[in-house]
């Protein structure tokens, strides 16, 4: 381990024999949480044929079955706790804007949880007590801005409560207040890039030193452009409400090489999309989590719906899971090819004369679906630039993913901003039937 062992707490300097027992010993002791308290938990372990006794090593795990997000929304709100709603100190809930809304909730043990699961987050980062953080993240039913807000007061943090727009005065805060972290999603961060430079101040003047970016899938030439152009290190942070919220994983400031699953409280497995089968270290497939500690609502195999694989350690001897590559349900299939907005990005981020904003459009052209990369251009960038640059995505599409697609380069700052989770898909495919 690279940092020194006064900065980590008791569980970062277990040896893997004893984070396993560890592992072990709450999984069970999870298990049978959820089971004597969660009925359907109860009936699902029951179909399946297992019982929480049945868990004898971490590998027995895999005969238990899925949760899914479609369970959490059938027993909206309160169906899936293991308390008295008494018990129930805060909750939190999702957008709902595809459907039913979920609903999680927290004792007190898991606030200070997951205060202390974002605080070690925010150190992993290069944090420490005494920084100001800068949080824009949105506050509210969302878990991001009040997981980080708790978790940076924590840490010893001076917190700026920001939230997400009044990107302009967003700004005037950063220069004024001169904090030393920025909390925030990386889409947004573009737009803070776009304000300051609107603004005439050079957003490598600032006072920022670390931005811990999370709540939507991003590349690693994002981090370079965010890097370079704000001469701040970028790191990832992972989470999703259902679980905990921010917090669940973090990349280490010192390696960037993947976010390190904070294992002592959230027991990661990797599963094929298709089949359910756990895949070995290192095959990328879909993300499942079971939690550990968590009183109000412990989750079993919650199948997250995001890509990636498991790797060893190296910061800290908990095992990394590589950088969200998409989701499952946010891959397009084009006329039999699969295609992630993540792909797009990479290719978006190194033409010449466009800005890193840009959204897919799929329409229906004919019997054929079709999908069209709409960039914004860069405030310099004239006409011929522009029809560069769209011959150019056009062509790099086709040579690295395989399939044909248009490109239009549009105005700066005439797409959609989002102070949260960026809509990257806009479908408009004809339904038939």
């Amino acid at each position: 381990m690279t940092q020194a062992a006064d900065l980590l707490d008791p569980a970062e300097r277990l040896d893997l024999d004893g984070l396993r027992a560890l592992q072990l010993e709450r999984l069970r002791n999870s298990l049978r949480h959820a089971y004597e308290n969660v009925p359907f938990y109860k009936e699902s372990f029951d179909k399946a044929g297992v019982h929480p006794d049945d868990c004898r090593s971490l590998s027995d795990l895999s005969r238990f079955p899925f949760t899914t997000k479609a369970d959490l929304r059938e027993n909206y709100p309160y169906g899936m706790f293991a308390v008295p709603r008494e018990r129930i100190r805060r909750l939190h809930a999702s957008s709902g804007t595809t459907g039913r809304p979920t609903v999680v909730g927290y004792t007190e043990n898991d606030l200070s949880m997951w205060a202390d699961m974002v605080a070690r987050s925010l150190r992993a980062a290069g944090g420490r007590p005494g920084d100001i953080a800068h949080i824009a993240y949105g506050y509210g039913l969302f878990t991001g801005g009040l997981g980080a807000h708790y978790g940076a007061e924590r840490l010893g943090c001076t917190v700026v409560p920001a939230s997400g727009g009044m990107t302009s005065r967003q700004v005037t805060l950063i220069q004024d207040l001169k904090p030393s972290i920025i909390m925030v999603t990386p889409s947004y961060m573009l737009t803070l890039l776009d304000e300051f430079e609107r603004q005439g101040v050079d957003p490598r003047s600032t006072s920022l030193r670390v931005g811990v970016f999370g709540a939507e899938p991003w590349t690693e030439d994002m981090r370079r452009e965010i890097e370079e152009r704000f001469a701040i290190d970028a790191v990832d942070i992972y989470g999703l409400s259902e679980v905990i919220g921010p917090g669940v994983a973090q990349e280490c400031v010192e390696t960037k090489d993947g976010l390190h699953v904070w294992e002592d409280h959230f027991f990661p497995e990797v599963v094929d999309p298709i089949t359910g089968e756990v895949l070995p270290e290192g095959e990328q497939g879909e993300l499942v989590f079971t939690s550990l500690t968590k009183e109000a609502m412990p989750i079993v195999r919650y199948r997250t719906r995001d890509l990636t694989r498991l790797l060893p350690g190296t910061a800290r001897v908990f095992r990394r899971m590589e950088k969200v590559t998409g989701r499952s349900d946010d891959m397009v299939i084009l006329r039999g090819v699969n295609l992630f907005p993540t792909q797009i990005e990479e290719i978006v981020l190194r033409t010449p004369g466009v800005a890193p904003h840009f959204q897919l459009r799929l329409t229906t052209s004919g019997r054929m679906d079709a999908l069209t990369v709409r960039a914004e251009a860069r405030p310099d960038a004239d006409a011929a630039t522009r029809e560069a640059a769209a011959r150019s995505i056009v062509q790099a599409v086709k040579d690295a993913i395989g399939v044909s697609v248009d490109a239009e380069i549009v105005d700066p700052e005439s797409l959609e901003r989002s102070v949260g989770k960026i809509r990257r898909i806009v479908d408009l495919r004809e339904r038939k039937g």
